[in-house]
């Protein structure tokens, strides 16, 4: 069965409940401003973004693949259509269990016996109501498209009298790979396509979570999201020793477009995008790189469930590498209302997603092994030019709900008849990415009172950001300097000292917010003037 698919919360319920909150770093923005920011600050000059030319195309010896890009190109000038493949009734209509009951047969694997790479196929129905066309790509480099086969299915149960409502030219709704990573008798699965835009990835001790998508757009705006999905498919047999390599073509109402995705399986799964975009219809805000997780609770969640697991997430903060190095480190909240914060830079030199905590005393859960997901890490390559890394953040109250959106906006628009080209690496990530500066490992927050004080009422929390100094770093205590700033409120006592025999800095502060705004809050340590941690990044929301 396909890893969980959580349920997306439509954004325009947070938004009618009370508007989201924008920060810039330490700007923050009311709903009154919003839409003028999402125009990027109401006609501020904007760079110039990297549109498809030969320089970009692929060369003449890809003739499939220029062949892809050419369908994408002329799509984008006709009217947007849906193709649900003929689906009869009873497959769109059935529900969960019965779509559970239906299963891929092992030994039915495209290249099963042939290849080290195998393909295994997802039954269309229930949420997939636009399946996708499945092409394969041999030795003799021409495509041949694939036809749905029921046969390679068990329709167990209830699920038995829908296996004669499908024919050949049905499609499948998706599709994962497998390669042995672990060891040669076993071939681990490590990604899959299934469902829009989306695609997960793991490495060889993960266990799924975070989702990365071809494309968002209009994420977070009033007249809410559009959702892109791949409609067809390229799959190219490797050869000995080579990556997996997959074309895809991708549509939506305002876009079309190509991608190329070239996978390489191991510790940590490597995945290089490239992505021609053609714009049919003007878009607000177009999404790059994006990607979707949950964060219900964390450690710096200051009311918790009522629920023996500590922690419940599959990411804990967004990194960002801005273009003259800086590394931030941005806190994830599950927040009471929609938020929407962004990092503006030109030419980022690389932003992720990240589940920095693996250690399982954190989360406490056997099943879910929230410990054992994957971080994604992207580093830009082409199209990444000035903009901003926006992130999301949709109040949820349950772990089934996706909730946290993170992507990279272009500042200059993309109108009708317009092309983008964009490429970048795309890679999972085992806790926390290296450094040479002391990084982020724990956020903290709490009442003001001291032992043996009596509780009273008051908004000043107390913040503690513990820092893990890396290998080889020299501390001297005695030079320790914090630098604290927020937008909203003021910052009082905040210092810095040695914790756990200097294996960590912990720098501490009072926070007292201005009622009604949130306080968007950055920190950093130095040392003789020199910076020795990444920046800390908090939007907090007095209760």
């Amino acid at each position: 069965m396909p890893p969980t698919k959580r349920f997306f919360p439509h954004y325009l319920a947070a938004l009618t409940a009370g508007g989201p909150v924008f920060s810039d770093r330490t700007i923050v923005y009311s709903v009154r401003t919003f839409a003028c920011v999402i125009l990027m600050l109401c006609g501020a000059a904007v760079t110039q973004a990297e549109e498809i030319s030969a320089q970009n195309l692929p060369p003449e010896s890809a003739p499939i693949l220029n062949s892809v890009i050419e369908e994408a190109r002329q799509s984008a000038t006709q009217a947007y259509e849906t193709d649900d493949h003929e689906l009869a009734d009873a497959l769109k209509e059935m529900n969960y269990q019965t779509y559970r009951a239906i299963r891929f047969k092992a030994d039915k694997s495209l290249w099963r016996g042939e290849n080290p790479y195998e393909v295994q196929f997802f039954h269309p129905g229930f949420l997939y109501q636009q399946p996708v066309t499945v092409y394969t790509i041999g030795a003799d480099n021409q495509p041949n498209r694939l036809p749905f086969d029921r046969e390679a299915f068990r329709y167990d149960g209830n699920a038995a009298p829908l296996a004669k409502e499908t024919d050949d030219d049905n499609g499948y709704a998706g599709f994962r790979v497998h390669f042995p990573i672990k060891n040669q008798q076993y071939k681990d699965e490590f990604a899959v396509f299934l469902g829009a835009s989306y695609f997960r990835l793991i490495g060889k001790e993960h266990v799924y979570g975070i989702s990365a998508r071809g494309l968002a757009i209009d994420t977070g705006l009033p007249e809410g999201e559009e959702f892109p999905h791949f409609t067809k498919f390229w799959l190219i047999e490797p050869g000995q020793g080579e990556p997996m390599m997959i074309y895809a073509r991708l549509e939506s109402p305002s876009v079309s477009g190509a991608y190329k995705f070239i996978i390489t399986p191991g510790d940590e799964t490597n995945v290089k995008v490239q992505s021609w975009l053609f714009a049919r219809e003007d878009v607000a805000k177009l999404g790059v790189a994006p990607f979707t997780s949950m964060f219900l609770y964390g450690e710096n969640t200051a009311v918790v469930p009522d629920d023996y697991r500590p922690e419940v997430h599959d990411s804990d903060g967004v990194n960002m590498i801005t273009e003259n190095g800086e590394q931030i480190w941005r806190v994830l909240t599950n927040p009471s209302q929609l938020q929407i914060t962004s990092m503006s830079d030109s030419a980022p030199k690389g932003f992720g997603v990240m589940q920095r905590d693996t250690d399982f005393a954190s989360y406490l859960d056997g099943e879910a092994n929230y410990h054992q997901r994957p971080g994604l890490w992207v580093t830009p390559q082409a199209g990444f030019e000035k903009g901003r890394l926006e992130v999301v953040e949709i109040p949820t109250k349950s772990e089934t709900h996706d909730n946290i959106v993170a992507y990279w906006v272009p500042e200059a628009p993309f109108v009708a008849g317009e092309s983008r080209y964009f490429a970048y690496q795309l890679e999972t990530v085992t806790g926390a990415r290296n450094s040479d500066l002391a990084t982020v490992v724990r956020t903290r927050q709490g009442a003001t009172v001291l032992p043996g004080e009596e509780p009273q009422e008051s908004q000043t929390r107390r913040f503690s950001i513990d820092f893990k100094v890396p290998e080889g770093m020299s501390i001297a205590p005695e030079m320790l300097n914090l630098t604290a700033t927020t937008n909203q409120g003021q910052i009082q006592q905040a210092r810095v000292f040695p914790v756990n025999n200097g294996k960590l800095l912990r720098a501490t502060f009072l926070l007292t917010p201005q009622a009604g705004q949130p306080a968007d809050m950055r920190l950093y340590i130095h040392q003789e003037n020199q910076r020795v941690s990444e920046v800390w990044n908090y939007v907090y929301h007095a209760k």
